[in-house]
Order: C-alpha cells, then sequence, then structure tokens
C-alpha cells in the first residue's frame, strides 16, 4: 500500500504549570526538509529531535512547531517569592512604627522592590535548567504521539492515491487491450496497401525483387508493435505488484516504472502508422500524466 508525504499529526498536554503543544506538517519533496521551531529550552535537544523525525518519515518538506506556554499563575509562582515579600513587608512595617508611621500600600511598594523579592533575569536563567530537563523528559511523549498521528494521516492518504492510481493503470490495461483488439484490422490494411505497391512495382521493368524483399522485411519490423505491447503488459504488472506492497516507500521506483511505461507507449504511437491505434495512444498518456502526478506525493 503506497504512503503519502502530505501529513498532519497534533499532539497537546495541558498542566498546572504548562501547556505544550506539537504540530507536525508534512508535503512532498524530493528529499527530507525539516524546519524546526523549538522554544529555546529545548534547543539542545534539536539534534536528538531532528533524528528522531527523518527516522520515522523519511522524506517530505516536513515543519515542526512545538509551542511551550505556562500559564499566569504558575509565572507568578516562579517571580514572586512571597515568603521573602512577607518578611520584608513585616521589617519595614515594623521600622515604621518606631517611627509612628503606619504600613500602608507604600510599604507593600518598598517591599516588593527590595532584594530577593522578585527574582532577577540572572536568577530566573540559573534557576531554568533543572526544570528544561524536566519538561524535555514530559514534552517527548507528545512528539511521539504527533509523529504517530502524522503517519496515521499519511497511510490514510495513501490508501486513497493507490486506489486512483491502480484505477489509472487499469484505463491503461483497457486501451491496451483495444490496441490488441484493433491490431489485426491494422495488420490487414498494410497488407492489403503493400500487395497494392507490390502489384506497381513487379510491372516496372527495372523492378529488382531482392530489394524489394529487403525492403518489405524493413517496413514490416517496422510496423511490429508485439515487442511493445508484451513489454508494457509487463511494466504494468509489475506497477501494480510494487504498488501493493504493503508499506514500503515505493515512490521513486515507481517513478522509474513510469518511465519505462511511457517508452513504450510512444513506441507504439509512433510504429503502428495508424489513426485508431494514436487515438488510444494518446488516452494512455493522458492516464500515465494522471499517474505521474499523483507519484509527485508518493513516498
Amino acid at each position: 500500500m503506497l504512503i503519502s508525504m502530505t501529513g498532519f499529526g497534533q499532539a497537546h498536554r495541558e498542566t498546572d504549570t504548562y501547556a505544550a503543544t506539537v504540530e507536525l506538517r508534512s508535503v512532498n519533496s524530493k528529499t527530507m526538509d525539516l524546519t524546526l521551531r523549538l522554544p529555546r529550552f529545548l534547543m539542545p535537544h534539536e539534534l536528538e529531535i531532528r533524528n528522531t523525525v527523518t527516522k520515522a518519515l523519511l522524506r517530505g518538506k516536513v515543519n515542526l512547531n512545538l509551542d511551550f506556554v505556562r500559564p499566569a499563575a504558575a509565572r507568578a509562582a516562579t517571580t514572586l517569592n512571597k515568603e521573602a515579600l512577607t518578611a520584608a513587608f513585616n521589617e519595614l512595617k515594623a521600622i515604621g512604627e518606631t517611627f509612628g508611621i503606619r504600613a500602608g500600600e507604600e510599604t507593600l511598594l518598598a517591599a516588593l522592590r527590595l532584594p530577593g523579592v522578585i527574582p532577577s533575569a540572572t536568577e530566573l536563567r540559573e534557576a531554568e535548567p533543572a526544570a528544561e530537563e524536566i519538561a524535555w523528559a514530559e514534552l517527548q511523549p507528545l512528539l511521539t504521539e504527533a509523529l504517530a498521528a502524522i503517519q496515521q494521516f499519511r497511510h490514510d492518504e495513501g490508501h486513497t492515491l493507490t486506489t486512483e492510481i491502480l484505477g489509472y493503470v487499469a484505463t491503461i490495461r483497457q486501451q491496451l487491450a483495444a490496441v490488441e483488439e484493433h491490431d489485426p484490422a491494422r495488420i490487414e490494411h498494410v497488407r492489403q496497401r503493400l500487395a497494392g505497391h507490390l502489384a506497381e512495382l513487379t510491372s516496372h521493368e527495372q523492378f529488382n525483387a531482392t530489394r524489394f524483399e529487403q525492403e518489405v522485411l524493413y517496413y514490416i519490423e517496422k510496423l511490429d508493435i508485439a515487442e511493445e505491447k508484451v513489454r508494457l503488459a509487463a511494466h504494468l504488472a509489475y506497477f501494480e505488484q510494487a504498488v501493493n506492497q504493503p508499506d514500503e516507500a515505493v515512490g521513486k521506483k515507481l517513478g522509474f516504472l513510469a518511465q519505462e511505461i511511457g517508452r513504450e507507449i510512444n513506441t507504439i504511437g509512433s510504429k503502428a502508422n495508424d489513426a485508431t491505434v494514436q487515438h488510444l495512444v494518446v488516452g494512455m498518456k493522458e492516464e500515465l500524466e494522471k499517474i505521474k502526478e499523483q507519484l509527485n506525493n508518493i513516498l
């Protein structure tokens, strides 16, 4: 069964301390073209993430977006030291009372400005590494879940493409059968033309029987499409066999087979020298172009 390069997968988790979403999108590409958008604290794990995605998806233009946010309550908890604030406020209150000053809003604002109540940027950065390691350990299963979702999407799309492509192959096979059915009439028409020319030539005084026999053999061989019909049928059978292989990346193989199918179709059209056959060849080319268009999106 074919696998599409087009896909989408998402995984989300929300806790009291953070909300995280992993999104994966992919479209067709000749190689693996992976773009990552990660929070800064996950940059040390970029190579691991890149290798995991590449191994799972193999090929395609893939975008991975990992959003990580902390709720306002969690952010406040990490940026405000309530114990230090309480101690500072009480200390300022006691000092104020010695001067006969009642504690109020100004006392609270003064306490908030004291060192240690609200951590500085440097203190926050120093506190991040331990949280980062925990976050990555928790976020890693989200990547696995998103990869499973996009792979399922690709398989579902591949099933649809398989049905379409096999339909195009079946149409080419029907048109090839029509060529086979018409071929005796074509050969008879060629025989009648040769007989007419033979009657004219044999009556000519400079008629060369040996040369004429050579020309007839060359002409007949040039018009013979028996081998091309056999090869085209074999290519179509092999193409169907490759399409039905279970979950394999066969896009490039099918592309090469499509080229061989096109070569045989073109040869039949050029050698047949028959309007009916050429019309059928045009139909086969049309179906083959549809196949090639869909193969651009096959893994």
